[in-house]
């Protein structure tokens, strides 16, 4: 056998390098615990460059917040629906901009990012016409913003939210949804997700459980958050089914607790044994943490998802009394639990498949009405929840899509795709509460104030907890500005 800690074979005849061996080694839920516990014991990918270590786990300067609850609606949310109502929209319905005073929205100098939406009949007028909003609004909270009538259940935490109505990004279809967890247009190539960021620069608040959690479907363009951090900082997908949370969470073989802890103290001991023969080897030492940390997540996340020690009134908030709000009711509440037990970073999808549930192009009343149904309680009991248990002042939560949608129809009852101004908001871990940051024209097209491009939510988000995203970089991979974005000061408190 091969002595040197340092090589699991002989390198210079082909070998595999021992460091590359232990990344790269294992399958299902073992294999990523081990790539996890290795990337953070600084041990990393095979085909990394030799300088690359990842940070000590400790944030760069003094955080306000520790976890994030990331709340992504896949399809384009309609922001004149929702947070930024547009009464002009109604008051002009059914004519096109060019017989409104808003003619100017569709100037060519301010089109250039991509498509635009207007159509011409056959005598070159406008078919593009402006669509009366779908649904009333009213203010809430005693900020007195005013939102949709379609989320009154978020609409009574607003007093605790920032809403950010001057967001704008540059791909007009789907693939958005990559850009707004990488900051990159996906034809740029492949980029970490801001939840890879964060968990690259930052240690564990719980061993006994995953740092980085991704709950609901992802399409194959928005599957993955390392890239080039490495496979280690993906988000652990987990499903919200205490018997079955995720794949390959379960021993293969039917075998009981008892046996199961026979085996892990067998293994245990020839660890032992070998780290005996090998006293420096911090690979092995970091393999061994790692089967160890498997071993405790098979009985903690399964744990985590046993809803029944809740109380009624609390599975209640959440909506899990009714079949509408159920689903991501227990998405929501599962969230809250493992944010209780030290999860860091909590990627939450709603209506993933195809383009997106949220994707209205026509029916969009009802589509809408049935998706704020769905999301509207369970968000706002997470964030009531998290707020009478003292969490919320640490725990960042984002509500986002990838972009909006347009003033005008599509000659049907939706609307398409909107880049040049959008809605998000976000609440908890040092940001204020009861605010509107930025402003949209009069008939939400353009952002006209305070614009932000979406690496401006991460650079807040990476600001709240503690992290200088450039002190994040990684050799030979040079970021732009752009992709660092700007904190969004006038949210934080």
């Amino acid at each position: 056998m091969n002595k040197n800690p340092d090589s699991f074979c002989n390198c210079s005849n082909g070998g595999v390098h021992r460091r590359a061996f232990l990344a790269d080694v294992g399958m299902g839920f073992t294999g990523l615990a081990l790539a996890a516990m290795l990337a953070r014991d600084g041990i990393v990918r095979a085909d990394a460059p030799a300088e690359w270590q990842p940070p000590n786990g400790q944030p760069h300067f003094t955080p306000k917040a520790k976890s994030v609850v990331w709340l992504f609606m896949n399809g384009g949310v309609s922001h004149m629906e929702s947070f930024d109502p547009k009464p002009e929209l109604t008051k002009f319905g059914g004519k096109s901009i060019a017989e409104t005073p808003y003619k100017d929205a569709q100037n060519p100098e301010k089109l250039k990012l991509a498509r635009v939406t207007v159509v011409n009949d056959a005598n070159g007028q406008q078919r593009n016409k402006l669509y009366p909003l779908q649904v009333g609004y009213r203010k809430y909270g005693e900020s007195g913003i005013e939102l949709s009538d379609w989320i009154p259940h978020v609409g009574s935490c607003i007093d605790d939210i920032a809403v950010v109505r001057s967001m704008f990004t540059t791909d007009d279809n789907h693939g958005a949804q990559t850009q707004f967890h990488s900051g990159r247009h996906m034809l740029d190539g492949e980029f970490p997700t801001l939840g890879a960021w964060v968990h690259y620069g930052l240690g564990s608040l719980n061993d006994n459980l995953p740092q980085f959690i991704s709950m609901g479907n992802r399409e194959y363009w928005n599957a993955k958050d390392g890239h080039y951090l490495g496979p280690a900082h993906d988000g652990i997908p987990i499903r919200v089914d205490p018997n079955n949370p995720l794949d390959f969470g379960k021993s293969a073989r039917d075998s009981n607790a008892e046996e199961q802890q026979i085996g892990f103290d067998l293994v245990g001991r020839l660890n032992q044994l070998k780290s005996v023969e090998y006293p420096n080897d911090p690979s092995l030492a970091a393999r061994i943490k790692a089967y160890e940390l498997a071993y405790r997540m098979q009985t903690s996340v399964p744990e985590t998802l046993a809803f029944s020690t809740e109380t009624k009134s609390t599975q209640e908030m959440y909506g899990l009394d009714d079949p509408a709000t159920r689903d991501f009711g227990m998405q929501m509440l599962a969230t809250r639990r493992f944010i209780e037990r030290g999860v860091r970073f909590i990627q939450v999808q709603h209506g993933a498949g195809g383009a997106g549930a949220w994707d209205a192009h026509g029916g969009l009343k009802a589509n809408h009405e049935k998706n704020f149904k769905a999301v509207d309680k369970p968000i706002a009991g997470l964030l009531k929840d998290l707020k009478q248990r003292g969490l919320l002042d640490s725990t960042i939560v984002l509500f986002a899509s990838e972009f909006g949608r347009t003033p005008g129809t599509q000659a049907s009852d939706g609307r398409d795709h909107h880049i040049f101004g959008f809605s998000v908001w976000m609440a908890g871990g040092g940001i204020k509460g009861g605010i509107v940051h930025g402003a949209t024209d009069e008939i939400g097209f353009h952002a006209v104030e305070n614009r932000h491009y979406v690496t401006d939510i991460h650079a807040t988000i990476l600001k709240q907890l503690g992290l200088d995203s450039h002190r994040l970089e990684v050799p030979g991979r040079k970021r732009l500005d752009i992709d660092h974005g700007k904190s969004i000061d006038e949210i934080i408190a």
